[in-house]
């Protein structure tokens, strides 16, 4: 009896297997249509030709978030600036902006020529705000930084200390009185005197409204920038180039900021915000996060908030994200510097491109968990790809483009950045299904009626030219995995540490484009030319 029970027990557990076997081919082998509708009349927003940006940051390898240090030898005071892989990486995008700064800025000071005291840097302090105590930058650790980003192409921008000269309120919360522009204005006319350039002067990060530390009111904060933006019209007065003036690097407060911008916008060129919209280090459902449309699409109504108060205002400052690492508290070890961050950090970049956010800066390029390239190799995670196939790929000119089918696919189209055509970004969140998409482009001018002009690539008389694929996916199918594929090959970096070419595969254009379960596609098709994406369009618009 016992035998023949063991032996049912074998059978069903072999028929089981063989039944799960086959229903996980019948879902790996799900495939459905869709159709992607462009509309390549004009373009609903414009982002700058370098709108790809990254973060570094002054945390030092004391830095720890729920029992993890993570930042390694990362900090602007010790991050090892003779390492190829790293002059690599950022010369690859000739150029990269690069926003110095982060929490600890509002807690350093520069070094002057007169100084007596020794500049020390950072150490770790529970009492202390931050609890870190107060940094001092070296100002041969910035001849050192300046020279280096010289010699690979940065656009650099900086972020000041705005608590300097303040008090704290006994309430533990509000930081009062002026900021004292001193010790900055010292570090700026340095700059100049050293014929170093940087594109923007950033004052303060994340203290207005709920910020993460003391509060500065709006009206306190727009009258320090209106110094700031004094301080360096007198500083660079008679050059060519004047820097940008960059405020208040903050999450978004939608009482807060347009109090703020309609007190500073003669003094301001830039508002920008910052965003982690995915969760902390320590929560334990990133990943069904990530791969949540319904979640991401929720950090839209901030972006179109932040546009509203800039129009409402009339200033022509323009909107950056300076600081998004998806996951915040220095991210997550294998999520965040994983293949998975690309589903949030890439479709994020993409809608923040629709909402005309002109620059987006990724936090970091190097540090913690959540950057770009990994902290003690350098090598580049999968992100880091995926922002430089955006970057040569993706357009300034945003158009118009509706994905109808599977909720799990995205879509973003841009007219093509150095040819001619457009380029298309699609994301596949899901797990078992592969998408065909065909395309249908009209011309919806609204004083006609919409004209199809294409619905297959069929019709167009340029037919015979290939279009241009680059599928991004995960090795061995594993989302954590830290390297990525293109194309079905390894992208890593050679011994001489120089950063792999990105060939594409080339695709017949009548044929659909295919977009693998859990997978990012950049497709640049040459064929479909629309007056959005005309050079007379481009250069003035």
């Amino acid at each position: 009896m016992a035998s023949s029970f063991r032996c049912f027990l074998v059978l069903y557990f072999l028929l089981s297997s063989l039944y799960f076997t086959q229903i996980s081919r019948a879902e790996e082998d799900i495939v459905e249509e869709g159709i992607l509708y462009i509309d390549g009349f004009s373009s609903i927003a414009k982002i700058d030709e370098d709108f790809i940006c990254a973060t570094l940051d002054w945390w030092p390898p004391s830095k720890c978030d729920y029992g993890t240090c993570s930042w390694g030898n990362a900090s602007l005071l010790n991050l090892d600036l003779s390492n190829k892989v790293f002059f690599n990486a950022i010369r690859a995008f000739s150029p990269l902006k690069i926003r110095l700064g982060g929490t600890l800025q509002d807690k350093l000071i520069y070094q002057t020529k007169y100084d007596k005291q020794p500049c020390t840097p950072f150490l770790h302090d529970d009492t202390e705000l931050f609890k870190f105590t107060q940094g001092c930058l070296p100002l041969s650790r910035w001849d050192e930084l300046n020279e280096f980003f010289k010699k690979t192409g940065a656009k650099v921008t900086f972020g000041l200390n705005t608590l300097n000269g303040k008090t704290i309120a006994s309430d533990g919360r509000t930081a009062l009185g002026d900021w004292d522009s001193s010790n900055a204005a010292s570090l700026i006319r340095y700059t100049v005197s050293r014929g170093y350039t940087i594109h923007g002067w950033e004052l303060g990060n994340e203290l207005n409204g709920n910020g993460i530390g003391p509060a500065i009111s709006a009206d306190q904060y727009a009258y320090d920038v209106i110094a700031l933006h004094k301080l360096v019209q007198d500083i660079y007065k008679g050059k060519d180039v004047v820097p940008l003036i960059l405020a208040p690097g903050g999450i978004f407060d939608a009482i807060w900021f347009p109090k703020f911008i309609n007190k500073a916008s003669n003094s301001l060129q830039v508002v920008t915000h910052h965003i982690y919209s995915v969760g902390g280090g320590n929560d334990t459902s990133l990943v069904q996060k990530i791969l949540k449309p319904s979640h991401l699409d929720e950090e839209s109504k901030y972006l179109q908030n932040l546009q509203g108060i800039l129009r409402n205002s009339g200033t022509s400052a323009v909107a950056w994200v300076g600081e998004s690492g998806g996951v915040y508290n220095s991210g997550r070890n294998l999520v965040s510097n994983s293949f998975v961050s690309g589903f949030w950090y890439l479709d994020q970049i993409g809608m923040s491109a629709t909402f005309d956010t002109k620059t987006y800066c990724r936090q970091t390029l190097v540090g913690g968990n959540y950057g770009l390239l990994n902290t003690t190799t350098f090598h580049p995670n999968p992100d880091y790809y995926g922002a430089l196939l955006w970057h040569r790929l993706m357009g300034r000119n945003v158009l118009s483009a509706h994905f109808q089918g599977m909720k799990k696919l995205r879509s973003y189209t841009h007219c093509s950045k150095s040819s001619e055509g457009i380029a298309l970004m699609l994301i596949n969140m899901h797990g078992s299904t592969t998408v065909n998409i065909s395309l249908s482009v009209t011309l919806a001018n609204a004083k006609e009626s919409p004209m199809l002009l294409q619905v297959t690539n069929d019709q167009n008389p340029r037919h015979g030219i290939e279009r241009e694929e680059y599928h991004l996916t995960a090795k061995d199918g594993n989302l954590h995995s830290q390297t990525v594929l293109l194309n079905g090959k390894e992208l890593n970096v050679d011994n001489f540490g120089r950063i792999p070419l990105l060939k594409p595969i080339r695709v017949n254009p009548s044929d659909p484009i295919s977009i693998a379960p859990l997978s990012i596609v950049f497709v640049h098709i040459p064929t479909i030319q629309v007056p959005a994406c005309s050079m007379s369009t481009r250069e003035y618009m």
